[in-house]
């Protein structure tokens, strides 16, 4: 399979973006359009798998009913943004020149390089061993980040986007704000940098959790029983950190494993499947816009407003 997808992946570069990156005078950056290739294939398996599992699922047990298609279909264009390349595009401009400078004036510098699979010679440097270790390592990670997103007053003005969705879909998952995105994956680009995994290892690891995510966030009326629970977060334990009565403070922050929230003192296992939304939106009518740029533009103001 891991052969098969390379193989696809030299095809598509050497068929179509490659020549058209050296028609646009962007030949000195083949190697990173071949990683976004990479990323634009594994999206569009990430949509394959979405639209032929996870959306028969919201219509065998959904939490509500489907009233706002209009909000539905704003969360489907974050989502192409995010799973297509167009935001990693974006961020390749935006910050890769600069870590790059960082990193390799480490590496001229003598700074140690590190690797976590290498830790334990002969087991962490097994393949599967070592995808599973880095995908407890960031989903710790992505524990904190999650916290601090709602944690420091700046960043959850950016954030309560996400949480503005009330007609929560399977879609609502990339529903947020394009800085918030970008804070968030730098943190994690340091990460990977830090602790040495291989880039397809990385991929491997974001596009898993990203299919966990949009199945966390689907309308989908699921828990996974009182031991489950405590070993993989449900749709049921997010959707409970997305309730209005959770609002900014909340609980169940962990992205794929409850064992963060557990072992801090945030975890909810109450089976319940509130409304979702943030709560001065509800009780105070605050507007966080319908359409993409009207939210885009309303989270840098109240950024602005905040500082």
């Amino acid at each position: 399979m891991v052969e098969g997808f390379a193989q696809l992946q030299t095809w598509l570069f050497e068929a179509l973006v490659q020549p058209l990156m050296f028609a646009t005078g962007l030949a000195g950056f083949l190697e990173n359009g071949y990683d976004a290739t990479g990323w634009f294939l594994v999206g569009l398996i990430q949509l394959a798998v979405m639209l032929l599992v996870i959306v028969p699922l919201q219509r065998w047990r959904p939490v509500e009913p489907v009233t706002d298609r209009v909000a539905i279909r704003t969360d489907i264009l974050y989502t192409l943004i995010q799973r297509l390349g167009v935001f990693r595009v974006a961020l390749f401009f935006l910050i890769d020149p600069l870590f790059d400078a960082m990193f390799g004036w480490g590496r001229v510098a003598g700074l140690p390089t590190f690797h976590l699979d290498d830790v334990w010679p002969g087991v962490t440097d097994l393949a599967w061993v070592s995808w599973l270790m880095y995908l407890v390592v960031f989903d710790f990670l992505n524990y904190w980040i999650h916290r601090a997103q709602h944690g420091f007053s700046w960043w959850w003005q950016l954030h309560a986007l996400h949480h503005s969705q009330r007609q929560m879909t399977l879609w609502s998952d990339n529903r947020n704000h394009l800085l918030d995105d970008l804070i968030r994956d730098a943190l994690v680009a340091v990460a990977a940098q830090l602790i040495g995994i291989a880039p397809g290892q990385f991929v491997a690891v974001v596009a898993f959790t990203q299919l966990c995510e949009n199945l966390q966030h689907a309308n989908l009326r699921l828990w996974f029983g009182t031991v489950g629970e405590r070993l993989w977060v449900s749709p049921r334990f997010h959707r409970l950190h997305h309730s209005v009565e959770a609002d900014r403070r909340g609980a169940n922050f962990g992205v794929l494993l409850p064992w963060w929230d557990m072992l801090f003192g945030t975890a909810d296992f109450a089976l319940r499947y509130d409304p979702t939304g943030v709560r001065d939106q509800v009780e105070e009518g605050v507007d966080y816009g319908r359409g993409f740029w009207a939210q885009q533009w309303l989270g840098l103001k109240r950024l602005w407003q905040r500082a």
